[in-house]
């Protein structure tokens, strides 16, 4: 192995401790705890390559979708079916599902049990998430709520 290699290993590492400590927050069901975990893990000018139907940015964007995502769904549970991590970059396929409790853009809470699918992609940079990319199936979100009919 050389140099480069190990330094690569190391940072790979890294980034997913990151992620680790990330997915416990996010499936703790507690919203300060999610909120304290952010804090500590994004940069808090993160770049957030996801559109999102929120009008702040950076760290504070990504507590409010986690505080919009735990009302909705107090018993989100975000399960990672693939990891890719390659230095400062790692990769997610996740299933998330969760109890519609609480309203959730616009939709009234229903009480129905969703699953939906996602792809997360974040980049760390000097220990912190600084940039994320993010593709989650919003059109299974809203047929299972029953805002959009199934064909």
């Amino acid at each position: 192995m050389t140099i480069q290699e190990n330094s690569m290993s190391a940072t790979t590492e890294t980034t997913k401790a990151i992620f680790a400590r990330l997915h416990e927050a996010m499936n703790s069901a507690d919203p300060d705890f999610v909120a304290k975990t952010i804090d500590e893990l994004f940069d808090p000018d993160v770049e957030l390559g996801t559109p999102l139907p929120i009008d702040t940015t950076g760290v504070e964007a990504v507590k409010k979708v986690w505080s919009l995502l735990l009302h909705a769904f107090p018993d989100l549970d975000v399960h990672v079916e693939d990891v890719i991590a390659e230095g400062d970059k790692l990769v997610c396929r996740n299933t998330v599902t969760g109890t519609h409790e609480g309203e959730f853009m616009g939709i009234a809470p229903t009480g129905k049990r969703i699953s939906y699918k996602e792809i997360m992609i974040f980049r760390v940079a000097s220990g912190r998430i600084n940039k994320t990319w993010g593709v989650v199936d919003t059109l299974s979100q809203l047929r299972q709520l029953g805002a959009i009919p199934t064909p």
